[in-house]
């Protein structure tokens, strides 16, 4: 194991869920400690997807910790210094277009307000059904920012969703060793089969 603290932050992209635990799985048997977070509405939403309590519980199990879900819990990550990573998958596109532009009013937007004033990397894996349409500005901004990573992305149903974008969690790992390096997992396109 690496011995690293990684940050794994989910947003509401409740579709995406089972390919993220998958991810998270991954992370929290690579690094010896992974510290969950839940925004607002991953940790208190039923879906068709499975209940909050039933994420809560995977996500605790796969932690060992349950997992932050308010801005008081995470505001400590900076100050303390507490992360070497952040990782948000899902990053919504209403999470994207908060952090492009400055908006800190979410459990995952201060998180990465907070462990960003370390300089520090975070690792963002994209699933919107607008990344080609109005969440499309809003990536390419975060892509130029310092110490702002994508795991690679593509459009995920060319012909059902043609405007829709997402991460392949299954790459989350390796972009995560990537961001720590400080470097971009390439290439970023890529083309996502079903």
């Amino acid at each position: 194991m690496i011995d690293q603290t990684v940050g794994f932050a989910l947003c509401g992209s409740f579709c995406t869920f089972q390919e993220t635990m998958a991810a998270l799985k991954a992370v929290s048997e690579k690094y010896t400690t992974v510290i969950p977070i839940l925004s607002e509405n991953s940790a208190g939403t039923d879906t068709r997807f499975g209940t909050a309590e039933e994420h809560i519980h995977t996500i605790s199990s796969l932690c060992g910790r349950r997992p932050l879900t308010s801005i008081p819990e995470v505001e400590p990550i900076g100050p303390k210094k507490l992360l070497d990573l952040l990782i948000v998958a899902p990053c919504t596109g209403n999470t994207l277009g908060k952090l492009a532009s400055g908006v800190t009013d979410s459990t995952v937007t201060m998180a990465v307000k907070a462990h960003m004033r370390n300089q520090r990397p975070v690792l963002l894996a994209v699933s919107t059904n607008d990344g080609l349409a109005a969440s499309g500005p809003n990536i390419m901004e975060l892509m130029q920012r310092k110490n702002i990573y994508m795991v690679p992305f593509g459009q995920d149903d060319p012909k059902g969703k043609p405007t829709s974008l997402k991460a392949d969690m299954r790459l989350i790992p390796e972009a995560a060793e990537a961001a720590l390096q400080g470097v971009q997992l390439q290439p970023v396109l890529r083309s996502l089969s079903k």
